[in-house]
């Protein structure tokens, strides 16, 4: 029988079909410094040394800093520091004037500026000194490193009909390590963040292509095909991959411009920092190394492609149990499919079945008939179930994970936790561990098949995935906990079983005064419920670290009546864990969404889908009927999407306002995007008498709120014969909750 399996194929570097147009990815003047600094940064400076700079015009370079071979991160530090405190001196003697008795050291740094630099910039360049470490030798490692992935990435970038130059940005997000974490969460080799990598692949406790380079190619290139398809130009597409689609969009309309140069010297936009602004000159620069590496390098020893076949696993079956099969050590297998996750290769879940499992080429001939020859009481039917332990007084993270011979990271990858999450006396917490591995003392404490009186909601849940893990219809559940949109639950709110005892529940939170926006939103809040509805900062890039870290710090983490604050910095730290065995605190992430969250310099927001006045008044602590007097909005009169209404910030700053709406915004994407995932987008034109509505609702089945964000530009209640629309094609997740 032969070998069903997919073949890597294999596209020559020199091929021209997706070769960009020569001007779609333009190198203007103004860009040029920032250029050939992110070329030194890559090619001169390895990581025992850096740069320190002017963080404005990356063409002043005050002195390159070599830290000996043997300093500690405290030790660079302080280098680094007497280096800051040297040139802010000489910089603040400069902008006092009167250059005619300046020391040697003081003269060349002047010379660094234009003659006519004014007193007033070297002052403010007092104030803009930054540090670059050094990436030579990541660069070069990532080079080496390329050749394995290389000919997938630009075969996937081909067959998409996107520029083959996109195969560059990996060194400037990971330096080709799919093992790459960043403080904010960001994994892999392309450097998704949870919320963004789960509209196009799994990410759970389980399973996470983002570690996996050949999954998460596929999910790249459509990411950088959406961003693209919405702001109609490389360069902001490739910023838009760090800094966010909707921002980069904010920035062209306020600008009114599509012009990089322009907008990333004149953009002033709160969250557009040094790394959002220098993100494609840094790709530029990137690019131009990846083409010709041995003008840097000299000789450079780069990889061959991977030889592997996929072969789709038949049942639940054990790694282990693979391993014996293949004749693989699960070392070897783990390389092969860092998908997988650690409660996978622990034995505590199986290896799900249908997942395409990755093995040596020379396996080719035999790997099916050997996974076919597994005994069948080796194979099982169903995921192993998910087990829970009950938070109580005094538990600690680590010693939860003690006692249920668990790792602590693992415990914190199976629950989601991040820094801002809290352990709460009752919350439930997800055991990443098989029942037959429970010791007998501790069986009142897990719960194997049914879950205690209540529910903690974590990232990804919703009130039909609740329902159906619980077994509780969800109206009840619903009815229960005082909860009139399904759509407002969140991470860490607590929900009372029907049954159950009440008095161990939370109070349930109070149901908002939400109003439904408009026909539009009441349409938009039926397709949306036909899904099973179900949480940007800057990445961190290796590129753009600078000598900062934090010191050590050991403190408990404890559940009492206080709910005292998990952070996962100093669960890490208490625990000796590396920086990237669990996902890092990061900022509500809307990267992918265009569609604009901020409030105006006027006060002012434009209504986005699924928003209502009760829920501004929620996060901006005041009643609605105030909303409806400074608007001047009768009672009853809903609030329609694309309208614009002011906000009263009397008892809530405009930050706390923004990160709750996104966050709002970020937990209904991320519990959609739980269950589905974005496959493709398709064309479609507008015939005579055609309704939005039902060709979302019947068509295409996708949610008019994802549908605006792939037509941000276009007015739904204008909608005429000939337009063209595009649609995502979902694919829903096929997941088992046993």
């Amino acid at each position: 029988m032969r070998l069903a399996c997919v073949l890597l194929i294999v596209i020559s570097t020199t091929c021209t079909t997706a070769l960009a147009q020569p001007d779609a990815f333009p190198r203007p003047e103004s860009l040029q410094p920032a250029i050939e600094f992110w070329t030194r940064v890559y090619t001169e400076a390895d990581t025992k040394s850096g740069y320190l700079h002017d963080n404005l015009h990356l063409d002043v370079v005050y002195e390159k800093l070599v830290f000996p071979a043997d300093a500690s991160s405290r030790q660079r530090r302080r280098i680094t520091d007497a280096a800051r405190k040297q040139y802010r001196e000489i910089l603040q003697r400069l902008s006092r004037g009167n250059h005619d008795k300046l020391s040697p050291e003081q003269r060349r740094v002047l010379d660094l500026w234009p003659d006519d630099v004014s007193n007033n910039e070297l002052a403010a360049a007092a104030e803009r000194l930054r540090f670059q470490l050094g990436q030579a030798d990541r660069f070069k490692a990532g080079l080496e490193r390329s050749g394995r992935w290389k000919p997938h990435i630009e075969a996937v970038l081909s067959e998409r009909g996107l520029p083959l130059e996109l195969a560059a940005l990996p060194h400037v997000e990971s330096s080709f390590d799919p093992t790459a974490y960043s403080r904010v969460g960001a994994a892999g080799l392309w450097q998704f963040t949870r919320s963004t990598g789960l509209r196009y692949m799994q990410i759970d406790h389980m399973i996470d292509e983002r570690r996996d380079p050949f999954m998460s190619t596929y999910a790249a290139a459509r990411l950088l095909e959406d961003n693209h398809s919405v702001i109609q130009s490389w360069p902001l597409a490739i910023t838009a991959y760090n800094h966010g689609l909707a921002g980069m969009r904010r920035a062209a309309n306020r600008l009114d411009t599509r012009d990089i140069g322009k907008i990333v010297a004149e953009y002033d936009g709160r969250s557009f920092g040094f790394a959002s602004r220098n993100f494609y000159a840094a790709f530029v620069a990137a690019l131009e190394i990846d083409r010709n590496p041995n003008r840097y390098f000299g000789d450079i020893n780069i990889a061959s492609a991977d030889d592997y076949v996929l072969v789709e696993v038949p049942d639940f079956i054990t790694a282990d149990t693979l391993a014996s099969a293949t004749g693989l050590r699960i070392g070897e297998l783990q390389q092969l499919n860092p998908a997988l996750m650690e409660t996978i290769w622990a034995g505590d879940k199986f290896v799900p079945k249908g997942f395409s499992l990755r093995l040596p080429a020379s396996l080719s001939a035999d790997a099916r008939a050997a996974l076919s020859a597994i005994p069948s009481d080796q194979r099982y039917a169903n995921q192993r179930p998910d087990l829970y332990h009950r938070v109580a007084r005094g538990d600690t993270l680590s010693q939860i994970a003690q006692r249920y011979g668990v790792g602590l990271s693992a415990l914190v990858r199976a629950n989601g936790l991040r820094t801002s999450n809290l352990i709460r006396i009752g919350q439930v917490l997800t055991l990443p561990v098989a029942s037959t591995e429970i010791p007998a003392t501790l069986a009142a404490n897990a719960s194997p098949n049914q879950m205690p009186d209540t529910y903690t909601v974590r990232r990804g849940d919703s009130i039909d995935r609740i329902s159906r893990r619980i077994g509780v219809p969800a109206d009840v559940l619903l009815s229960a906990n005082a909860i009139r949109d399904a759509n407002r639950i969140f991470a860490g709110q607590q929900l009372r079983i029907p049954g159950s005892d009440p008095q161990l529940a939370d109070n349930p939170e109070p149901a908002a005064d939400t109003l439904p926006t408009s026909s539009v939103a009441n349409e938009n809040l039926a397709v949306a419920a036909l899904f099973t509805p179900l949480p940007a900062a800057e990445s961190n890039l290796a590129s753009f670290n600078t000598d900062a870290e934090q010191d050590d710090l050991t403190l408990p983490v404890t559940a009492d009546d206080s709910a005292e604050e998990t952070s996962l910095a100093l669960i890490q730290q208490s625990a000796n864990l590396p920086a990237q065995a669990a996902q890092a605190d990061e900022a509500p992430d809307l990267s992918a969404d265009p569609s604009d969250y901020s409030v105006g310099e006027d006060n002012m927001i434009e209504v986005q889908e699924l928003e209502t006045l009760g829920h501004y008044a929620d996060w901006l602590g005041v009643r609605t009927q105030r909303l409806r007097e400074i608007n001047d909005l009768s009672f009853g009169r809903p609030v329609i999407v694309g309208q614009r209404i002011k906000l009263d910030f009397s008892n809530a700053n405009i930050s706390a306002f923004e990160q709750r709406r996104q966050a709002f915004q970020q937990q209904v994407q991320e519990q959609f995007f739980a269950n589905y995932h974005i496959e493709d987008v398709t064309e479609h034109v507008i015939s005579p008498g055609e309704s939005l509505w039902l060709l979302a609702q019947r068509r295409y089945n996708v949610p008019v709120w994802l549908l605006r964000q792939y037509n941000p530009d276009v007015n739904f209640d204008r909608i005429n014969p000939g337009m063209v629309l595009k649609f995502p094609t979902l694919r829903r997740i096929e997941t088992d909750d046993a």
